[in-house]
């Protein structure tokens, strides 16, 4: 598997020939030349994890790609005449594309106060190995190898993110959603500190940059 980090919280997961690109915001970096992709996963409706202008753009370098998605977001793709997917989590739902096996988990986005209403958040998990949460720490009902982990924003401290990775016990933690920050890296020194005391490696992915496991 191959994960590529275009800021934020957008990843592009590759796996067995499969190309899936996750949360295209506002703060993404998607490059132009990105091609060939299987499908979009969009975790929630949020704009720096969903921009319809930037989905449309991609898809239209992409034509084949099928959008993966909740209700929520897929009622404003609708309004843009895109056509999506809806899986949504805890139903054991699943869709396969060739032999990759994407699942939803989750319902909501975390709580950022109780008189702001949460929108609908949809984690997904891929090939049953890397998942990504979107902007919850909802523990996911399912054992995960590679951790996508938010570790800033309004709805989370660097230490309740900690804790959720010590909760989930993946093999490896890549940190996300630190665009919000003007200086992401404030906020990698505590998981880099901590997790690995927990047999949890951290792999810090700068823009642009890859990994594979």
């Amino acid at each position: 598997m191959k994960i590529t980090k275009y800021g934020h919280s957008c990843l592009l997961v590759e796996e067995k020939g499969v190309r899936l690109l996750f949360d295209p915001g506002e703060y993404s970096k998607v490059p132009d030349a990105l091609i060939n992709l299987d499908a979009i996963i969009i975790t929630h409706e949020h704009k720096d994890h969903f921009v319809s202008e930037k989905v449309a753009s991609i898809l239209g370098r992409c034509p084949d790609a099928q959008v993966i998605t909740n209700g929520s977001v897929g009622r404003k793709l609708t309004e843009r005449g895109v056509p999506f997917q809806e899986l949504l989590g805890g139903r054991g739902q699943g869709i396969k594309i060739g032999e990759v096996e994407i699942e939803g988990e989750g319902e909501l986005h975390a709580l950022l106060h109780q008189e702001w209403p949460q929108c609908a958040n949809v984690g997904y998990r891929i090939a049953k190995r890397f998942y990504h949460p979107g902007d919850s720490l909802e523990m996911p009902s399912f054992p995960v190898e590679i951790l996508a982990l938010p570790v800033a924003g309004p709805w989370t401290t660097i230490g309740m993110s900690v804790e959720f990775a010590i909760a989930v016990k993946p093999k490896v933690a890549i940190p996300i959603h630190e665009g919000i920050l003007r200086v992401p890296g404030t906020v990698h020194a505590l998981p880099r500190e901590v997790l690995p005391k927990h047999g949890i490696d951290v792999c810090i992915l700068e823009d642009n940059t890859s990994v594979s496991f």
